[in-house]
Protein backbone atom coordinates (compact mmCIF):
# COMPACT_ATOMS: atom_id res chain seq x y z
CA UNK A 1 0.00 0.00 0.00
CA UNK A 2 1.31 3.54 -1.02
CA UNK A 3 1.55 6.44 1.09
CA UNK A 4 -0.52 7.93 -2.03
CA UNK A 5 -3.03 5.66 -1.80
CA UNK A 6 -3.70 6.34 2.24
CA UNK A 7 -3.87 9.84 1.60
CA UNK A 8 -6.66 9.61 -0.79
CA UNK A 9 -8.40 7.37 1.47
CA UNK A 10 -8.18 10.08 4.44
CA UNK A 11 -8.94 12.87 2.11
CA UNK A 12 -11.61 11.17 0.82
CA UNK A 13 -13.01 10.24 4.45
CA UNK A 14 -12.52 13.69 5.46
CA UNK A 15 -14.21 15.27 2.81
CA UNK A 16 -17.08 13.17 3.28
CA UNK A 17 -17.38 14.51 7.15
CA UNK A 18 -16.52 18.21 5.81
CA UNK A 19 -20.09 17.36 3.73
CA UNK A 20 -22.31 15.91 6.31
CA UNK A 21 -21.29 18.81 8.69
CA UNK A 22 -22.61 21.27 5.63
CA UNK A 23 -25.68 18.85 5.07
CA UNK A 24 -26.49 18.80 8.87
CA UNK A 25 -26.52 22.58 9.20
CA UNK A 26 -28.92 22.98 6.03
CA UNK A 27 -30.39 20.48 7.19
CA UNK A 28 -31.40 21.55 10.67
CA UNK A 29 -31.98 25.42 9.12
CA UNK A 30 -35.10 23.73 6.83
CA UNK A 31 -36.34 22.26 10.59
CA UNK A 32 -36.01 24.94 12.34
CA UNK A 33 -36.91 28.01 9.87
CA UNK A 34 -39.10 25.64 7.12
CA UNK A 35 -41.00 23.67 8.91
CA UNK A 36 -43.94 23.85 6.92
CA UNK A 37 -42.43 24.11 3.32
CA UNK A 38 -42.67 20.90 1.98
CA UNK A 39 -41.15 21.81 -1.24
CA UNK A 40 -38.21 23.29 1.13
CA UNK A 41 -38.07 20.19 2.87
CA UNK A 42 -37.88 17.70 -0.02
CA UNK A 43 -35.12 19.92 -1.59
CA UNK A 44 -32.57 19.28 1.20
CA UNK A 45 -33.53 15.91 1.66
CA UNK A 46 -32.80 15.25 -2.11
CA UNK A 47 -29.70 17.24 -1.75
CA UNK A 48 -28.06 15.21 1.43
CA UNK A 49 -29.02 12.08 -0.58
CA UNK A 50 -27.30 12.87 -3.73
CA UNK A 51 -24.19 13.41 -1.34
CA UNK A 52 -24.64 10.18 0.12
CA UNK A 53 -24.39 8.93 -3.30
CA UNK A 54 -21.45 10.39 -4.52
CA UNK A 55 -19.56 9.48 -1.56
CA UNK A 56 -20.20 5.90 -2.20
CA UNK A 57 -19.66 6.31 -5.55
CA UNK A 58 -16.74 8.02 -4.69
CA UNK A 59 -15.59 5.25 -2.21
CA UNK A 60 -16.46 1.96 -5.17
CA UNK A 61 -13.60 4.16 -7.20
CA UNK A 62 -11.13 3.89 -4.05
CA UNK A 63 -11.81 0.30 -2.88
CA UNK A 64 -10.44 -0.73 -6.40
CA UNK A 65 -7.07 0.34 -4.90
CA UNK A 66 -6.85 -1.55 -2.07
CA UNK A 67 -10.10 -3.06 -0.70
CA UNK A 68 -8.54 -4.33 2.48
CA UNK A 69 -8.14 -0.63 3.81
CA UNK A 70 -11.94 0.36 4.20
CA UNK A 71 -12.89 -2.73 6.05
CA UNK A 72 -10.99 -1.63 9.11
CA UNK A 73 -10.50 2.03 8.12
CA UNK A 74 -7.84 3.59 10.04
CA UNK A 75 -9.38 7.03 9.76
CA UNK A 76 -12.08 5.72 11.93
CA UNK A 77 -12.22 5.17 15.92
CA UNK A 78 -11.71 1.80 17.53
CA UNK A 79 -15.19 1.68 18.91
CA UNK A 80 -16.11 2.57 14.95
CA UNK A 81 -14.56 -0.34 13.61
CA UNK A 82 -15.97 -2.51 16.37
CA UNK A 83 -19.30 -2.68 14.75
CA UNK A 84 -18.37 -2.11 10.94
CA UNK A 85 -20.26 -4.55 8.73
CA UNK A 86 -18.30 -4.54 5.54
CA UNK A 87 -16.70 -1.22 6.02
CA UNK A 88 -19.36 0.48 7.58
CA UNK A 89 -22.80 0.58 9.62
CA UNK A 90 -25.45 -2.23 8.38
CA UNK A 91 -28.12 -0.98 5.99
CA UNK A 92 -31.10 -1.70 8.65
CA UNK A 93 -29.32 0.28 11.25
CA UNK A 94 -31.31 3.44 9.03
CA UNK A 95 -34.62 1.45 9.67
CA UNK A 96 -33.91 0.75 13.46
CA UNK A 97 -32.99 4.69 14.22
CA UNK A 98 -36.14 5.36 12.40
CA UNK A 99 -38.19 2.82 15.18
CA UNK A 100 -36.04 4.10 17.86
CA UNK A 101 -36.93 7.77 16.79
CA UNK A 102 -40.60 7.70 16.84
CA UNK A 103 -40.32 5.92 20.11
CA UNK A 104 -38.23 8.54 22.02
CA UNK A 105 -40.12 11.51 20.01
CA UNK A 106 -43.55 9.62 21.01
CA UNK A 107 -42.56 9.63 24.62
CA UNK A 108 -41.36 13.18 24.88
CA UNK A 109 -44.78 14.43 23.79
CA UNK A 110 -46.84 11.44 24.99
CA UNK A 111 -49.24 14.20 26.74
CA UNK A 112 -49.98 16.49 23.82
CA UNK A 113 -50.27 13.25 21.18
CA UNK A 114 -52.89 11.87 23.69
CA UNK A 115 -54.99 15.18 23.52
CA UNK A 116 -54.84 14.97 19.85
CA UNK A 117 -51.81 17.27 19.06
CA UNK A 118 -49.96 16.31 15.88
CA UNK A 119 -46.01 17.56 15.14
CA UNK A 120 -45.30 15.41 11.68
CA UNK A 121 -42.68 13.75 13.09
CA UNK A 122 -41.11 10.51 13.19
CA UNK A 123 -43.81 10.39 16.15
CA UNK A 124 -46.71 10.53 14.08
CA UNK A 125 -46.12 7.62 11.58
CA UNK A 126 -49.09 6.45 10.22
CA UNK A 127 -50.29 2.59 9.84
CA UNK A 128 -49.55 2.48 6.49
CA UNK A 129 -46.29 4.03 6.93
CA UNK A 130 -45.33 1.24 9.55
CA UNK A 131 -46.81 -1.79 7.50
CA UNK A 132 -44.20 -0.37 4.75
CA UNK A 133 -41.40 0.29 7.13
CA UNK A 134 -41.80 -3.25 8.23
CA UNK A 135 -41.84 -4.63 4.99
CA UNK A 136 -38.31 -2.56 3.89
CA UNK A 137 -36.63 -3.69 7.09
CA UNK A 138 -37.64 -7.76 6.46
CA UNK A 139 -36.57 -7.25 2.47
CA UNK A 140 -33.03 -5.25 3.84
CA UNK A 141 -32.40 -8.10 6.27
CA UNK A 142 -32.65 -10.88 3.47
CA UNK A 143 -30.38 -8.98 1.63
CA UNK A 144 -27.44 -8.43 4.51
CA UNK A 145 -27.88 -12.04 4.79
CA UNK A 146 -26.81 -12.76 1.09
CA UNK A 147 -23.87 -10.38 1.11
CA UNK A 148 -22.93 -11.78 5.03
CA UNK A 149 -23.10 -15.17 3.17
CA UNK A 150 -20.85 -14.05 0.37
CA UNK A 151 -18.22 -12.73 3.26
CA UNK A 152 -18.33 -15.80 4.49
CA UNK A 153 -17.76 -17.41 1.34
CA UNK A 154 -14.69 -15.61 0.22
CA UNK A 155 -12.82 -15.69 4.16
CA UNK A 156 -13.32 -19.06 3.83
CA UNK A 157 -11.73 -19.10 0.70
CA UNK A 158 -9.06 -17.36 2.00
CA UNK A 159 -7.42 -20.42 3.23
CA UNK A 160 -7.34 -22.10 -0.63
CA UNK A 161 -5.19 -19.57 -1.92
CA UNK A 162 -3.46 -16.59 -0.05
CA UNK A 163 -2.77 -18.14 3.53
CA UNK A 164 -2.08 -21.48 1.78
CA UNK A 165 0.28 -20.01 -1.18
CA UNK A 166 2.21 -17.80 2.05
CA UNK A 167 2.52 -20.78 3.91
CA UNK A 168 4.02 -23.27 1.28
CA UNK A 169 6.26 -20.20 0.29
CA UNK A 170 7.19 -19.40 4.14
CA UNK A 171 7.36 -24.19 4.57
CA UNK A 172 9.53 -24.88 1.33
CA UNK A 173 9.44 -22.02 -1.20
CA UNK A 174 7.34 -23.71 -3.83
CA UNK A 175 5.30 -21.13 -4.11
CA UNK A 176 6.39 -18.08 -5.52
CA UNK A 177 6.09 -14.27 -4.06
CA UNK A 178 4.62 -13.75 -7.72
CA UNK A 179 1.82 -16.05 -6.65
CA UNK A 180 0.94 -14.94 -3.54
CA UNK A 181 0.41 -11.21 -4.96
CA UNK A 182 -1.70 -12.47 -7.29
CA UNK A 183 -4.03 -14.35 -4.81
CA UNK A 184 -3.90 -11.85 -2.57
CA UNK A 185 -5.13 -9.13 -5.27
CA UNK A 186 -8.01 -11.34 -6.38
CA UNK A 187 -9.06 -11.58 -3.00
CA UNK A 188 -8.98 -7.77 -2.73
CA UNK A 189 -11.01 -7.33 -6.05
CA UNK A 190 -13.38 -9.84 -4.13
CA UNK A 191 -13.42 -7.60 -1.26
CA UNK A 192 -14.12 -4.54 -3.06
CA UNK A 193 -17.08 -6.09 -5.07
CA UNK A 194 -18.70 -6.84 -2.08
CA UNK A 195 -18.14 -3.30 -0.61
CA UNK A 196 -20.02 -1.85 -3.43
CA UNK A 197 -22.90 -3.97 -3.40
CA UNK A 198 -22.82 -3.14 0.49
CA UNK A 199 -23.27 0.45 0.14
CA UNK A 200 -25.76 0.12 -2.83
CA UNK A 201 -27.50 -1.52 -0.62
CA UNK A 202 -26.86 1.18 1.92
CA UNK A 203 -27.90 4.14 -0.09
CA UNK A 204 -30.76 1.80 -1.66
CA UNK A 205 -32.35 1.37 1.74
CA UNK A 206 -32.09 4.80 2.85
CA UNK A 207 -33.73 6.30 -0.33
CA UNK A 208 -36.51 3.54 -0.07
CA UNK A 209 -36.82 4.57 3.90
CA UNK A 210 -36.84 8.57 2.79
CA UNK A 211 -39.97 7.72 -0.09
CA UNK A 212 -41.62 5.96 2.61
CA UNK A 213 -41.34 9.11 5.10
CA UNK A 214 -43.05 12.74 5.01
CA UNK A 215 -40.42 15.57 4.07
CA UNK A 216 -40.58 16.91 7.94
CA UNK A 217 -40.10 12.93 8.90
CA UNK A 218 -37.35 12.54 6.60
CA UNK A 219 -35.43 15.37 8.05
CA UNK A 220 -35.84 14.62 11.18
CA UNK A 221 -34.22 10.49 10.40
CA UNK A 222 -31.26 12.27 8.45
CA UNK A 223 -29.96 15.11 11.33
CA UNK A 224 -30.64 12.35 13.79
CA UNK A 225 -28.28 9.95 11.99
CA UNK A 226 -25.83 12.71 11.43
CA UNK A 227 -25.80 14.02 14.84
CA UNK A 228 -25.58 10.04 15.78
CA UNK A 229 -22.11 9.68 13.44
CA UNK A 230 -20.82 13.06 14.86
CA UNK A 231 -21.14 11.73 18.52
CA UNK A 232 -20.12 8.36 17.95
CA UNK A 233 -17.22 9.38 16.37
CA UNK A 234 -16.23 12.18 19.34
CA UNK A 235 -16.47 9.24 21.99
CA UNK A 236 -14.92 6.98 20.36
CA UNK A 237 -11.67 9.54 19.88
CA UNK A 238 -12.05 9.86 23.60
CA UNK A 239 -11.93 6.49 24.30
CA UNK A 240 -9.10 5.97 22.36
CA UNK A 241 -6.96 8.90 24.00
CA UNK A 242 -8.07 6.77 27.39
CA UNK A 243 -6.88 3.67 26.21
CA UNK A 244 -3.44 5.11 25.09
CA UNK A 245 -4.49 5.30 21.79
CA UNK A 246 -4.11 7.92 19.58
Amino acid sequence: MSHTNQERFHECYNTWVHQQELDLENLLHALHHHSHDKDKLSSVVTTTIHHYQDYYNVRSHLARLDAPSFFYPTWCTSFENSFLWIAECRPSMTIRLVYSLSGLELEAHLDDYLQGARRGDLADLSPLQLSLINDLHRRTIREEDKLSSRMASLQDGLADQPLLLIAAAAASQHASADDVERAMEAHSVALACILEDADKLRINTLKEMVKILTPLQAVDLLVAAKQLHFSVHEWGKRRDRQHGRN
